[in-house]
């Protein structure tokens, strides 16, 4: 069971989130690459107007994400763009709102595709704030190394669909790789970080629920 609190934690500019949720029934939410590339097109159109991302993992039936809301300059700016009328909606209730619609567009084009009616996401998704400089690290790790925690890969670092590879390869992106490279002192402090670690995976999970 995820943490109670993780169902209600408010949204505030400027605040760092680990984001992370599961499909209703525990059953796939990705069954092919096009799936998985759809979920990132449609994250990055209806989130990164309100979020940064700083990391992201994708498995069979659940998600967790690494973000940081945007200042209230640039949230208020999403919403003109999008003829909202400013300040009507919360920072909470705007991002929210943000990840309700990508939620919606990824299930209806999964239930279409896979002849599948109802919802698809478990209500409310999870969110715990992340306020403690030295748990960013561990965090990023702990999202790196999700498939091999769940037995879907013998090396995470392989996986096609997390930010691990992401993060070090000279590509643009919306990923703040600058600022977790950072983090970690630098691209092969990074590395090592996660080699190190990978050696002896965590024994115990961060997040019951994951």
């Amino acid at each position: 069971m995820a943490h109670t609190e993780h169902y209600h934690t408010k949204f505030e500019e400027e605040c760092f989130y680990h984001v992370y949720n599961r499909s209703v029934d525990k059953k796939p939410m990705f069954k092919s690459d096009r799936n998985y590339k759809f979920f990132i097109k449609k994250f990055d159109a209806y989130l990164s107007p309100v979020l940064d991302t700083y990391a992201f993992c994708l498995l069979g039936n659940h998600f967790h994400l690494l973000v940081k809301v945007r200042h209230s300059k640039d949230l208020s700016t999403f919403e003109k763009l999008t003829n909202q009328e400013p300040n009507k909606k919360s920072i909470h209730d705007l991002v929210s709102h943000q990840f309700r619609k990508f939620f919606q567009s990824y299930a209806m084009a999964f239930n279409k595709e896979q002849s599948r009616t109802g919802t698809l996401f478990q209500t409310p998704f999870k969110r715990a704030l992340v306020d403690k400089d030295e748990y960013f690290n561990k965090l990023i790790y702990y999202i790196h190394a999700n498939p091999q925690i769940h037995g879907l890969t013998n090396n995470f670092k392989f996986w096609q669909w997390s930010s691990y590879n992401r993060i070090i390869i000279d590509k643009e992106s919306h990923l703040q790789k600058e600022a977790v490279l950072d983090w970690f002192g630098g691209k092969q402090n990074y590395i090592d970080f996660h080699t190190q670690n990978q050696t002896h995976l965590f024994n115990e999970r961060l997040f019951l629920n994951d």
